[in-house]
């Protein structure tokens, strides 16, 4: 009886979940308030145009768009853009490569972490656009001297990343890997990577951040060969024409492509890896 008791009182105060309404359902979407936000900025700048009044100097959100429009479909934006990031990809791979080995290293043996924590103090708070003239002068006016400035750019802070993951690594998990006989990069790549993917993945972010914004500062000043130039090239002859709206195109652009890679790429790999392992919310 008084078990029955016990349970009918936990009946009273058992909770319910209700469904949300439909306005609920569509507020609780990312993408929806993440539009709302972007939505708002867009506002926010046609209004301070309207304000100013001065186009050359700052071009309202409807002229931009009208001009981006403009640049995709009778312009060169399109072919500058994947100039552009067919350079990044490139450059962020081998970054990628060198930066996996370099954290490998530092994982198996201890030269190899002191090799890593100098070579890091030394470089890694170097710019990397600071490096471009001596590219220019070593690899030339071309998509070389861009690579080096890449690599650089990735290169330190996902080695860094990676090797501070892999040092925050379990000793119970480093017993089981050395226990099913697991040696080298066996190792490293069955047991620390997965392990510490989530730092991995943050300094795959940074470097991706670092690596893009690099690559338009490069082009913008320096530029490439002549006729192949980037995003950075488009911007920096759109400002020599004093077509501003072009410029702000340009801009967008390349905060359109961020926010692609950061939604589609990285989003999805973070939602099919650590949030589904449980390591992250």
């Amino acid at each position: 009886m008084s078990q029955a008791n016990d349970i009918s009182s936990i009946d009273d105060f058992a909770v319910v979940e209700r469904p949300l309404s439909l306005p609920a359902q569509v507020w609780d979407k990312a993408v929806v308030r993440r539009a709302v936000i972007l939505a708002g900025l867009a506002l926010l700048w046609q209004g301070y145009a309207m304000v100013a009044g001065n186009p050359l100097m700052f071009p309202s959100f409807g002229e931009t768009a009208q001009a981006f429009g403009e640049a995709l479909l009778h312009g060169t934006l399109l072919n500058k853009a994947w100039t552009s990031v067919k350079v990044l990809l490139l450059g962020y791979g081998l970054g990628v490569l060198l930066a996996g080995l370099l954290a490998g290293l530092a994982a198996s043996t201890r030269f190899g972490e002191d090799l890593l924590g100098t070579l890091t103090a030394m470089f890694n708070p170097l710019p990397a656009i600071a490096l471009l003239p001596l590219a220019l002068l070593w690899f030339g006016l071309g998509t070389p001297s861009l690579l080096f400035v890449l690599v650089h750019a990735v290169l330190w802070p996902l080695a860094l990343n990676a090797s501070a993951g892999f040092r925050g690594v379990g000793e119970t998990l480093r017993m089981a890997g050395r226990n099913y006989g697991l040696k080298g990069w066996r190792y490293i790549g069955l047991i620390l990577i997965p392990a510490a993917f989530p730092q991995i993945l943050t300094g795959l972010k940074i470097g991706w951040a670092f690596a893009w914004r690099t690559l338009i500062a490069a082009e913008l000043v320096f530029g490439v060969a002549s006729g192949t130039g980037g995003l950075g090239w488009f911007i920096f002859e759109n400002k020599n024409r004093l077509e501003t709206a072009n410029v702000f195109a340009g801009l967008g652009t390349v905060i359109l492509i961020g926010l692609a890679v950061e939604g589609l790429l990285f989003r999805t790999l973070e939602r099919h890896t650590v949030r589904k392992w449980g390591m992250q919310r």
